[in-house]
């Protein structure tokens, strides 16, 4: 499988700095597949980002649109590497018929997730902010309105799905592994469903003047659904609870 770099948002003292990222991922992606090619390995999974996606596109987003424009400025240099697996897949099987294709997962979460508030994806992020503020006896305070819009995959799902890929998907296209749009949900939303699993009973607060980020990066699962037509996914709300229960029990080792 394929891995990544993504360098956490730093603290005010230092500068985020999206040459670096790219070119960490680049070598790793190069490290990796060349590597996978010239041991005979027969498969490589590698894994990509909604985020890779074109900025100004039209919507669902699906796997024919990859390289249809720009990505979003604010994670550009992470976008592109993780672009190029694809061509670089594209290319060993051209050249070499290596077996060589890549995921590209929604928004993922469950347990064992890196729960950091500052560096951690969103509902991870969530999660411990919640925790925090129960135990602390305070409100919560998310950023931004709560409006934008996210496809979530429980890691569980995540993981079944990773393992059909590798035994059965035969394609060197990628292939989105996510829940419907019918299932896209809002952060706010979000937040309220971790809010009910937690049994959190204090006052929940949007801080506007933080930036919303993309509004929405809603994908397509068709491809998926072709071939998988009868997957189940776990239901968000229970998905969240079990997630919300396996914090809590593991707070003091929970990456965070």
């Amino acid at each position: 499988m394929g891995i990544s770099c993504r360098v956490p948002r730093s603290p005010p003292s230092l500068v985020w700095d999206p040459p670096l990222t790219q070119r960490r991922n680049i070598h790793i992606n190069d490290n990796v597949l060349h590597s996978a090619y010239e041991t005979g390995v027969q498969k490589v999974v590698s894994c990509l980002s909604t985020c890779i996606f074109p900025d100004k596109t039209t919507y669902p987003i699906d796997e024919t649109m990859i390289h249809n424009g720009p990505p979003h400025s604010s994670n550009f240099g992470y976008s592109y590497a993780k672009r190029m697996i694809d061509i670089q897949n594209r290319g060993y099987f051209e050249q070499h018929g290596c077996r060589f294709t890549a995921v590209i997962p929604t928004n993922v979460f469950g347990p064992h997730d890196n729960f950091n508030i500052e560096d951690g994806h969103v509902l991870p992020g969530l999660i411990h902010k919640v925790y925090l503020a129960k135990q602390n006896g305070s409100a919560l305070t998310v950023w931004g309105t709560g409006k934008p819009r996210r496809q979530f995959i429980y890691s569980l799902d995540l993981a079944r799905l990773f393992l059909w890929v590798l035994r059965e998907y035969d394609e060197v296209e990628p292939i989105i592994l996510s829940v419907g749009e019918e299932d896209e949900v809002s952060i706010r939303e979000a937040a309220e469903a971790i809010v009910d699993a937690m049994d959190f009973r204090g006052e929940l607060l949007f801080d506007t003047t933080k930036a919303d980020g993309q509004f929405k990066k809603t994908a397509s699962n068709a491809k998926l659904r072709r071939y998988l037509p009868g997957f189940q996914f776990t239901p968000f709300r229970q998905a969240v609870k079990e997630t919300c229960a396996w914090f809590s029990t593991n707070y003091a080792n929970a990456r965070k």
